[in-house]
């Protein structure tokens, strides 16, 4: 049985071939929309996640610094980002480390960018907030999850939820 340890490092690329600098991510929830049903035959109110339908993500990246490659993701246009990480575990059944590669890509906007400080001896902590209109999450090459709501695409474990849906509509 693997047990997960720690992350060892990562990268942020745009278009899988920038590197765009020294950084910290934190990845966008992924959160269903909700309705709540309520009437005759109910007692009281039950709130019910709809099938594949995510609520807004975002993605935001903290750098050390302000970079000129970092600095192009202000530019009011789509980004390709992919994160690319490599995590460590423990190995029980063979008494030994381990490691697992992560891949999370997406197609972003930016949303807002914070330059950060400037202080002797210190990082300027540079952050950038943006908003994701597709996600995609790889580990050791295989599909973890899919979510492209503009093509009504909502897989995970390589099981597209969405395909009846689309079916369903006609597409």
């Amino acid at each position: 049985m693997n047990r997960p340890q720690a992350y060892i490092s990562f990268e942020v690329y745009e278009d899988g071939i920038d590197l765009l600098g020294i950084a910290k991510a934190t990845l966008p929830d992924v959160s269903y929309l909700t309705s709540t049903i309520t009437g005759a035959g109910m007692m009281g109110n039950i709130e019910t996640p709809l099938a594949g339908m995510i609520d807004v993500m975002t993605l935001n990246l903290q750098f050390l610094s302000v970079t000129g490659a970092a600095s192009k993701l202000l530019v009011p246009k789509k980004h390709h980002i992919d994160l690319r990480a490599v995590e460590q575990y423990w190995d029980t059944s063979e008494v030994e480390l381990g490691f697992t590669k992560q891949k999370h890509v997406m197609t972003v906007l930016p949303k807002k960018m914070s330059p950060g400080t400037i202080a002797p001896v210190t990082a300027a902590d540079a952050s950038g907030e943006f908003s994701v209109y597709y996600y995609a999450a790889f580990e050791n090459g295989n599909s973890l999850w899919e979510i492209d709501p503009f093509n009504q695409i909502f897989s995970v474990g390589g099981v597209d939820y969405w395909a009846d849906i689309r079916k369903g509509l006609g597409l």
